[in-house]
């Protein structure tokens, strides 16, 4: 069980993080706890407040974290990190959201796995705005092609777009562009925003806003 002292730092941290969102938007947005690296007794002092949405960036450490808690009643799990083709079907076992969909042969391997497997989380394609070459996404350019492709051949639902901003440039042109290209291809969840810009990006149109440090604390390095 975690100490009393975390779960009431933890409770404190989302009940700040949840008020400054009310404030920032006039539209509900999601926090999903960024649960990547943390230990146990700090997953269970987030569930003992009552959070239920969390991000993970790792199939594997997220099936350590999450498969004997799966049963846990609203508990919805975001793969937030990059997926590769072979991990598609324990993606598709495990999460109920897949936010880093960036290629169309993910795109195939994880509409295989979900007809196989009877299950289909939703989808969020990732877009690469700062057009970074190290960084995973879609590029605007190419994105009404996976856009189309995504919902000819997925079983289950596209649900919206998700960035990480250069970490050099301001956050917010970024932020507007990827809530342009959302409601220009008619998807209403726009996933952006983390521990330094949450608020930015709720007030820019956010449904979703991925959130780990200033909610857990800092975490430890490998």
């Amino acid at each position: 069980m975690p100490s009393t002292d975390l779960s009431n730092d933890i409770a404190a941290s989302r009940e700040e993080i949840l008020k400054q969102l009310a404030s920032a938007a006039d539209h509900p947005v999601e926090l999903v706890a960024v649960s990547k690296k943390q230990p146990d007794e700090r997953l269970q002092a987030a569930l003992d407040c009552g959070q239920r949405v969390f991000g993970e960036n790792r199939v594997q450490q997220a099936q350590e974290h999450w498969q004997h808690r799966r049963d846990i009643e609203g508990l919805c799990l975001h793969l937030i990190g990059p997926l590769q083709s072979n991990k598609s079907e324990d993606a598709i076992a495990l999460f109920d959201v897949i936010e880093t969909v960036d290629r169309k042969k993910i795109v195939r391997t994880l509409s295989e796995a979900a007809a196989k497997l009877n299950r289909f989380p939703h989808l969020l394609i990732q877009v690469n705005t700062g057009e970074e070459e190290q960084k995973s996404g879609a590029l605007p350019a190419d994105l009404e092609e996976l856009i189309n492709y995504t919902r000819q051949t997925y079983p289950g639902e596209l649900k919206g777009l998700m960035a990480i901003p250069p970490v050099d440039e301001p956050a917010g042109p970024h932020f507007a562009l990827l809530k342009k290209l959302a409601d220009r291809a008619g998807l209403p969840w726009v996933s952006m925003g983390m521990s330094a810009d949450y608020e930015l990006g709720a007030k820019l149109g956010a449904t979703h806003v991925r959130v780990g440090s200033a909610f857990f604390g800092e975490r430890k390095t490998d």
